[in-house]
């Protein structure tokens, strides 16, 4: 297992139910909060974090689960006290449990948390309380209480976090004011409260079981013991009480459970699948999961040892697996998806190509399914079509930097050398590396002096690289 991570708002807290002196009273925020930091330089704080967060923290490259976990985010969302609703969900490739909100509506899921939540109830719980963070506005209220409220001294603020995040090296956050230091340890504290009281009211409304957030804590707590005699630093620092958890379920208590949600095919499938990326070895994989389908032959066990013989490149008993489940849910987009890569793996690509045809006209422009299907259309050096369905992506998600580098990549195998560097420099100005941007940008001019309207605009966007950094060099 990982180590376990920093992050800027702490999933782990104290308790949030029960009473206690100058308890904090939900705020107005208004114009006071503003004037510490604006929603517009939070945007900018947001745009920076996540520079750097692209440019150095390992993410999970997933179709499939990030589209779950946006349509989640914005249904929660939708029955939080957020305002603005312009989300960037980023899933953290590592398998502990953890979750996180910057500035600007950046919410960040590990990988871990899929792992450690037992349902879809439990998983929602957390990130509805990265919601209360964002609609309360914790990070410009901390800049509010601090002694020094320059968005310089902000910037250097989410740096120094995004760097502990990356590195898991929680000492890192002594670069800059640390959001957690002992002299805003009050309002720290009454932020992670507000965040689940706010939060377990946001997961009510959305029609989740109400003791999903106990139990979640329950998980935690569970962790916690079994890092025996040195936990990780993480837990050390945010001790979880046992009255939290008690609070939390007592509270629940009050709220129907008739007719909630807990659980969803989908979240089971996502745990399955991530179980298998994070084992090295697929043979493992399938040991695990038909030790398990021995104690229980559910669909997202039958799911998990279909992935694990992909992995270990048994693929006739992979698509025998997958068939089981299509004849129960012939219609599930998640595990058409999944049959056409197991289908392009297997080099069935008129098969493949047929089935996601199929889907993307009941389920136009679905984006795990067009990127399975422009991958497909790679794989059989069908590459216009395959860079088409890209582009068309990222008309809607045009700052999504995996996006431009399967774009580059498409163009790099079809010779398209011109639009390969050009891709690659608006990838890299999205990880905030313009040195980078402006070489890719220059490689791409001197290929296209024949082309006047190509070469012009080429050069705009390399003048105004060149400005970006002599700016941010103070020139």
């Amino acid at each position: 297992m990982k180590k376990y991570i920093l992050v800027i708002t702490a999933v782990i807290s104290l308790p949030f139910f029960s009473q206690e002196e100058n308890e904090l009273v939900l705020p107005e925020l208004g114009d006071r909060v503003s004037g510490a930091v604006s929603t517009a330089e939070e945007k900018l704080i947001g745009r920076e974090f996540l520079k750097q967060v692209y440019f150095q923290a390992p993410l999970i490259s997933d179709p499939l689960i990030q589209e779950y976990t946006e349509l989640l985010t914005y249904r929660l969302s939708e029955y939080s006290e957020v305002k603005d609703r312009r989300f960037t969900v980023l899933l953290i490739d590592d398998d502990s449990l953890n979750a996180f909100a910057a500035p600007g509506g950046v919410i960040g899921v590990n990988g871990g948390l899929f792992l450690n939540a037992d349902n879809e109830a439990q998983f929602s719980s957390v990130m509805a309380h990265e919601l209360a963070h964002l609609s309360q506005r914790h990070f410009a209220r901390n800049v509010l209480n601090a002694q020094d409220r320059s968005l310089a001294s902000s910037l250097t603020m989410i740096s120094s976090i995004a760097l502990a995040l990356i590195s898991n090296n929680p000492g890192a956050m002594v670069v800059g004011p640390a959001l957690m230091q002992t002299q805003n340890l009050r309002y720290s504290r009454l932020f992670e409260k507000e965040a689940d009281r706010v939060g377990f009211a946001n997961l009510v409304r959305a029609g989740y079981n109400p003791k999903a957030m106990g139990e979640m804590f329950e998980n935690m707590n569970d962790l916690r013991r079994l890092a025996g005699e040195a936990p990780p630093e993480f837990l050390l620092t945010h001790p979880l009480s046992s009255s939290r958890i008690s609070d939390a379920l007592n509270a629940a208590e009050g709220v129907p459970e008739e007719g909630t949600k807990k659980d969803s095919l989908e979240f089971s499938l996502i745990k399955s699948r991530l179980k298998v990326y994070y084992e090295s070895i697929p043979s493992q994989s399938i040991r695990y999961f038909n030790a398990e389908i021995k104690k229980e032959n559910s669909d997202s066990n039958l799911y998990g040892l279909a992935l694990a013989y992909s992995q270990n490149n048994n693929l006739r008993e992979s698509e025998n697996l997958i068939n089981i489940l299509l004849k129960k849910y012939p219609k599930n987009l998640f595990l058409n998806t999944s049959k056409i890569e197991i289908l392009t793996k297997a080099q069935k690509y008129d098969e493949a190509l047929q089935l996601a045809n199929t889907f993307l006209e009941i389920s136009p422009k679905n984006y795990p399914l067009t990127i399975t299907k422009s991958k497909l259309l790679l794989e059989m050096k069908r590459f216009f079509e395959s860079e088409e369905l890209i582009r068309d992506q990222l008309i809607r998600r045009n700052e999504d930097p995996e996006l431009w580098l399967l774009l580059s990549e498409i163009q790099r195998n079809s010779k398209n050398i011109v639009g390969y560097h050009q891709s690659r420099a608006e990838y890299f100005l999205l990880l905030g590396q313009n040195e980078q941007a402006l070489g890719q940008l220059e490689f791409a001019l001197n290929l296209t002096k024949n082309n006047f309207q190509v070469s012009e605009r080429i050069m705009n966007q390399i003048i105004s690289i060149k400005k970006a950094i002599g700016e941010s060099r103070g020139f």
